[in-house]
């Protein structure tokens, strides 16, 4: 049946994993070269002699990513060049070089190959440099012209036209209207004001003209439009197709692109029509138009079709766009298909434009949010990432645990961080922190326990800083008691001299959960059987707290291992307990917990009477000042004290009523 390849791609079909043969084996002849440099179409043009590459497309970073972690720069542990340091280099090769033969060798010896979207980043580059900027697109006409897009043209002419080579910019415009390319509406107004500005009103109503004509009659923007609305109107057929024929055009790997992309919303067609020019010999796809196809059928109801296009791309040796790879992996993300998107990531991982290590952290977390859990899929891109000379990060395993995290699956952390070591990962502290925190904060035992015996188990020196942690988590859930028990192996295992976090943890969650007299009886112990030295936070917290909770004489035992330990004496909680609730007894036996070699400085003594005299306190005052040596009695400040508060009481006393 003539033409049944058409009636087949409405069938969904299998992927076949089989090299797809050589189009030249299955389609008719196809046209002969086109004429690459505009030096043979218009004898006005001044750009340089341009010469021919062996190189093979490569493509740098895109930049214009919606979504961050596809850009494709790669953090492999083996040397990769720097995009931005690329264009210095391409920059300097063209402006140091004419000879094609010396920009060859330059190009082989720093390994930089040519792309369509590093053709438009160096243009960019250089379009303050007019001189480079026309060595470069000429070279690249003359040996990679098929790699010359309409906005490839479109910027150079922008160039052109801002540094005010006007010759050559007329003459680029005619090489393009041969072309069917159009001036874009951005290159005009750039243009126009730089015309303007110089002077130069014929060119600038020229401009204008050729603008409002389309820029040319047969412009690629009208004959995408002509095209489009022949395949969008009609069921293909025979009536389809001299209907296409009729339009008496030049089909060029630009239009092809451009009528393909127009057609993203009616795939079937769009591939019958990319199939059609070329088994018709009216264009012999590139790269640049198997990727725009790739990009229409890379959709949930297209996949079959796509990856059989992708397939057959990959066996012309063309490599797949950024862009293709950033969109497609997008949708297949978003309609949930993980499989395909991995093996969309193997394939890209596979060519020279290998996705960054962000993309990598990115179908991770996908997977890992993702229902059943596919432990298989997470170890294969794990496996490709490490193939291809990567190294995991701290911050790509943090990405995933906080993902298995936001879904309730913490409890497969000992399960990912096995396939992550197979990948040749080691976590440092901080993470080994971060991970026992959060399996001991979510209360997982079991789990917490299993990571730690791993980290021993592995021969790992564990840090002060993951018992820490261990402990913290536990106190967050909780579970004081696994928490003393974690502290008490810190303690044997790494000693006490980095216990002193870890202990205010242990200390002020007991305190949270009134449990202050406890906290006291592990201070004490730790203190007189390891010799631990709490910080003076721990110390001022619990004393704090034991007062609040009954605890009064253990907080007056504190003040004395505060003196051992060289730290000043927390004085204020003991004045404002004595003052609001305590008795003259408690005054006295706290002044007494202060005393050295005599009583406490008359200053921390008068502090305690002003403070129960102005809580009204007067009768536990007397009391205590009648228990107080006889210099305090006798002080005088003291006493002024004392009969100040008397005449205030007199003052505020109310008139005896006659």
């Amino acid at each position: 049946m003539r033409h049944s390849w058409r009636y087949l791609l409405f069938r969904n079909c299998s992927r076949s994993h089989h090299r797809v043969p050589n189009m030249s084996q299955v389609l008719l002849p196809s046209i002969p070269p086109r004429t690459h440099s505009f030096h043979n179409i218009s004898s006005h043009s001044r750009f340089a002699t341009p010469f021919n590459t062996r190189k093979e497309l490569s493509m740098l970073n895109y930049t214009n990513t919606p979504i961050s972690c596809y850009s494709f720069s790669s953090e492999a542990a083996v040397e990769q060049k720097d995009p931005d340091h690329v264009l210095v280099t391409v920059n300097d090769i063209f402006s140091r070089f004419n000879d094609s033969k010396d920009i060859t060798r330059e190009l082989e010896l720093n390994d930089i190959v040519i792309s369509h979207d590093m053709i438009l980043k160096v243009l960019r580059n250089v379009e303050s440099s007019p001189d480079v900027a026309r060595r470069f697109f000429d070279w690249v006409l003359e040996s990679n012209g098929e790699k010359l897009s309409s906005k490839s043209y479109n910027k150079m002419l922008c160039i052109l036209g801002v540094n005010g080579l006007v010759e050559e910019f007329w003459s680029l415009v005619d090489v393009m209207k041969k072309k069917g390319y159009g001036i874009h509406g951005g290159v005009r107004d750039i243009v126009a004001v730089k015309f303007e500005k110089e002077g130069l009103q014929s060119d600038l109503e020229r401009l204008k003209g050729v603008f409002a004509s389309g820029s040319v009659d047969n412009s690629m923007e009208k004959v995408c439009a002509r095209v489009c609305k022949i395949v969008r109107s009609n069921i293909w057929g025979e009536d389809v197709e001299q209907s296409l024929r009729d339009l008496n055009i030049s089909f060029s790997n630009d239009l092809v692109k451009k009528v393909v992309e127009n057609l993203g919303t009616e795939p079937a067609k769009a591939l019958i029509f990319f199939r059609w020019v070329e088994e018709c010999g009216l264009v012999k796809q590139d790269e640049l138009t198997y990727n725009a196809m790739a990009r229409v059928l890379g959709r949930e109801d297209c996949i079959d079709r796509f990856w059989k296009v992708v397939d057959e791309m990959k066996s012309f040796g063309y490599e797949m766009e950024t862009e293709t790879y950033v969109k497609v992996l997008g949708r297949l993300s978003k309609r949930k298909m993980i499989e395909d998107a991995v093996q969309l990531y193997e394939f890209a991982m596979a060519g020279s434009n290998k996705p960054s290590a962000s993309c990598c952290t990115f179908l991770l977390r996908k997977i890992a949010v993702s229902k059943p859990l596919d432990m298989r899929l997470f170890s294969r891109v794990v496996r490709i990432f490490k193939d291809s000379g990567n190294v995991l990060t701290n911050s790509t395993v943090d990405a995933v645990l906080k993902s298995l995290t936001s879904v309730g699956r913490l409890g497969e952390c000992n399960k990912v961080l096995r396939v992550l070591e197979d990948g040749g990962f080691i976590a440092d502290g901080n993470l080994q922190s971060k991970i026992t925190f959060r399996l001991a904060s979510s209360g997982k035992k079991d789990e917490t326990a299993e990571f730690m015996d791993n980290l021993e188990a592995s021969n790992t020196d564990i840090d002060h800083k993951v018992w820490a942690s261990l402990i913290e988590g536990c106190c967050a859930a909780g579970d004081l008691e696994t928490a003393t028990a974690h502290f008490q192996t810190m303690v044997e295992k790494e000693g006490v001299s980095h216990a002193g976090y870890a202990f205010e943890w242990l200390v002020n969650s007991y305190c949270i959960r009134k449990r202050a007299k406890d906290a006291y009886k592990l201070l004490h112990k730790y203190v007189s059987e390891n010799e631990l030295r709490p910080w003076h936070s721990t110390y001022k917290e619990l004393i704090r707290k034991l007062l609040a909770q009954g605890g009064f004489e253990d907080a007056l035992n504190i003040l004395g291992l505060m003196k051992d330990h060289g730290f000043p004496p927390s004085v204020d909680p003991f004045i404002g307990y004595v003052s609001k609730s305590g008795s003259s007894d408690d005054a006295f036996a706290f002044l007494k917990s202060m005393t050295t070699k005599r009583f406490p400085s008359m200053s921390v003594v008068f502090r305690v009477f002003e403070a129960l005299l102005k809580a009204g306190r007067q009768s536990e005052a007397q009391d205590l000042l009648s228990k107080c040596p006889g210099y305090v009695r006798n002080n005088a400040d003291v006493l002024n004290l004392f009969c100040s508060m008397k005449s205030v009481q007199v003052v505020a006393a109310p008139p005896v009523v006659a």
